[in-house]
């Protein structure tokens, strides 16, 4: 009996093998739904609509944008971890969603680390720091100067309480030991209206905004946060370059998984997601889009947003920011 047993043993082995090797080789065996936690028009958009036509033609199913707005993108985050584990719903998400949202929000329904298997990294994107044209600086150190003749005096604006172009002016703050105060707003739009009229003399802002501002006279474009410049403002130094050493801040655009899903799925989605990075018209119309192409696959992904939370949960503690 126990050689029999043994067999059947080894048999059932076999066939569970050969089950998933059929569903990894099957994958995917329906359109793949992407989840974007913001609403439709903001940059998350313009880069899930690059990605998505030639994801399409790589994976050879339909790929769908599912837009759930809400929360910072803690909806949409939600949704995608209650989701099937099999590869077919995906997140797109950011900095905020990722590795900031975990600082700020008191109770986060979701740990990045532990519901989410990362899928690839697809994107890093630098801000640039503004001030209106008004302001007597014509370059970092000078509006360094002026900041610091004034303290408390100078204001700078954000797109709300917690987010990147909040945290990225409090990094710069401690980087340079000035005192500015924040003004939150309601997204980047009166934000960027208040700093056009004066009521905020600065702010920290992705460079597509930025750079369009910039370009019309509007605002004027002091430093880009990245180690190298952009070729969207060619002519403006980075912040190192500017005399603050090692002061590197990037935005990053990336996919992830519910927990649980297979790591066929997973390399096959990172491999598909690294095939259309590659493509010369995708890459040149995402720098145009203010982002540079990063891919980094599944486990290198893993490690990069492990060493990132750390630094965004200082971030947002010497801020004093939170949400409940």
């Amino acid at each position: 009996m126990k050689p029999i047993r043994t067999l059947l043993a080894f048999a059932a082995g076999l066939a569970l093998s050969v089950a998933a090797q059929a569903q990894a080789t099957s994958f995917p065996s329906k359109p793949v739904r992407i989840v974007v936690g913001f609403p439709a028009g903001g940059p998350l958009d313009q880069h899930a609509r690059l990605l998505s036509d030639k994801l399409q033609a790589v994976l050879g199913q339909p790929v769908v944008l599912d837009y759930k707005a809400g929360a910072g993108g803690t909806v949409g985050a939600q949704d995608v971890m209650k989701a099937p584990p099999d590869g077919h719903t995906i997140m797109l998400a950011n900095t905020g969603v990722m590795v900031i949202n975990p600082g700020l929000y008191t109770r986060l329904p979701y740990s990045t680390l532990k519901d989410f298997v990362p899928i690839a990294r697809t994107a890093m994107q630098p801000l640039a720091l503004l001030v209106n044209p008004n302001v007597p600086a014509k370059s970092l150190k000078e509006f360094m100067d002026y900041a610091r003749a004034k303290p408390g005096q100078v204001n700078f604006g954000s797109a709300g309480n917690g987010g990147i172009s909040h945290l990225v002016p409090e990094m710069f703050k401690t980087a340079t030991g000035l005192f500015m105060v924040h003004i939150p707003y309601r997204g980047s739009a009166p934000a960027f209206t208040d700093l056009m009229g004066g009521q905020v003399q600065f702010m920290a802002e992705s460079i597509p905004q930025a750079a369009a501002y910039h370009k019309q006279g509007k605002v004027r474009a002091l430093a880009v946060t990245s180690k190298e410049r952009n070729p969207a403002l060619p002519d403006v130094p980075t912040v190192i370059e500017s005399g603050i050493k090692g002061f590197e801040v990037v935005g990053f655009y990336g996919f992830l998984a519910p927990a649980g899903t297979p790591k066929e799925a997973v390399n096959k989605l990172s491999d598909a997601f690294g095939q259309v990075l590659q493509m010369p018209d995708v890459r040149n119309r995402m720098v145009s889009q203010g982002a540079d192409p990063a891919f980094l696959g599944s486990e290198d992904f893993a490690k990069f947003l492990a060493s990132e939370m750390p630094r965004w949960a200082d971030a947002v503690k010497k801020s004093g920011a939170k949400v409940d």
